[in-house]
């Protein structure tokens, strides 16, 4: 259930709801100021076809910052997931079909 600002502003809780208004998934390294942009719709998709968790909440263990990886050898989480805008340079996943995506907007709406 999305929550919302002072100003009344929609603030998402899950990848879901995040892709449904066309905001971003920005997670940020815990250790290095390395960050990356996915596509919300694809990061959905994703979550949705292995059967994850797609609140903001529990998909932060899913990520991880390669470039650490590639350094120190281990997986470092990042410290936090945040919704953005859009942009052209997104990380783009595995786009869901027009049915599949409209299938979970109808069951989001009722």
């Amino acid at each position: 259930m999305a929550r919302y600002d002072s100003h009344g502003g929609r603030i998402a809780t899950t990848i879901f709801e995040a892709a449904a208004w066309h905001r971003a998934i920005k997670p940020l390294c815990s250790r290095c100021p390395h960050s990356a942009i996915f596509h919300p719709h694809a990061l959905w998709w994703h979550f949705s076809k292995r059967g994850w968790d797609d609140n903001l909440r529990a998909a932060r263990a899913r990520f991880w910052c390669r470039r650490c990886g590639q350094q120190i050898g281990q997986r470092i989480r990042p410290r936090m997931l945040e919704v953005v805008p859009e942009t052209e340079d997104m990380i783009l996943l595995e786009m869901p079909s027009q049915a599949e995506w409209k299938k979970a907007v109808n069951r989001f709406r009722s």
